[in-house]
């Protein structure tokens, strides 16, 4: 474990909160964490072993939070989650064979595509539509494609899944929500295990973030079930965009590369 002054370890625990607070609406606590990890002096790989476990606490956290309220049935949710874990899994130890750079460059488009679509659908709230694809289709599919992007690169992961299960799933976007959690929880449950088995974990910041984490995910889904898609739809659309030009604002981004900017 790096040695890491006490300020630093008050900022990556204030940063674990708002991303458990943000995340737990929209999603997208990572783009809080990771530059923070970083600034903190903390390696490249255990930045992104160590995320895990704190994202971890997060999702769990909502996931408590949304069940409980009934928004969610763990139950009956739990094959799409054993997907996700294996997706997950599968994600982080083929992180290395899986092109990179392609991802880096989609993710951003990707995104504000997202971004467009939430910002300017209409009729989009809490009450469930028109289901396209059966529940056994969208878990054996959709759920451990999306958790292996996970395991591989993570960031927008929470938007994608929002974006599947409201156009594909037809949920509402509270219900949405909700089950994004849980299959956030399981693929980073899945990463978590491999980045454990490379030792790319710093646990003692990992567990103190992540019971940062834990609170503020509680706040964020309590407040995002109180109001719901009124505060729900603004925040996504906002991460979304920020994320995006968060990746873009990476020099070795592939698309500024390949614009030459």
């Amino acid at each position: 474990m790096p040695d890491i002054a006490f300020h630093l370890l008050l900022l990556l625990c204030a940063a674990a909160f708002f991303a458990g607070f943000i995340d737990s609406i929209a999603g997208g606590g990572g783009l809080i964490t990771v530059p923070v990890m970083l600034i903190a002096g903390i390696p490249p790989l255990q930045t992104l072993g160590t995320n895990k476990v704190q994202s971890l606490f997060g999702a769990a956290s909502a996931t408590i939070a949304y069940a409980r309220k009934g928004h969610v049935q763990l139950t009956e949710q739990l094959p799409m989650a054993l997907m996700a874990i294996i997706g997950g899994a599968l994600g982080a130890a083929l992180a290395t064979i899986v092109p990179g750079q392609l991802l880096q460059a989609i993710m951003p488009v990707l995104l504000v595509a997202i971004a467009i679509f939430f910002a300017v659908k209409p009729n989009l709230n809490d009450l469930d539509t028109h289901r396209r694809v059966t529940p056994f289709t969208f878990g054996l599919t959709l759920v451990p494609v999306i958790g292996f992007y996970d395991g591989v690169f993570g960031p927008g992961t929470g938007s994608v899944f929002m974006l599947a299960f409201v156009t594909l799933a037809g949920f509402g976007v509270l219900k949405a929500t909700a089950h994004t959690k849980l299959l956030n929880l399981g693929s980073n449950f899945g990463a978590l295990i491999v980045f454990a088995s490379f030792g790319a974990i710093l646990w003692k910041i990992g567990l103190l973030m992540g019971a940062c984490q834990f609170l503020g995910a509680q706040l964020g889904s309590r407040l995002a079930m109180r109001i719901g898609a009124k505060l729900i739809k603004p925040l996504l659309v906002i991460g979304c965009v920020a994320l995006a030009v968060k990746l873009l604002a990476d020099p070795a981004n592939p698309v500024r590369v390949w614009l030459g900017v």
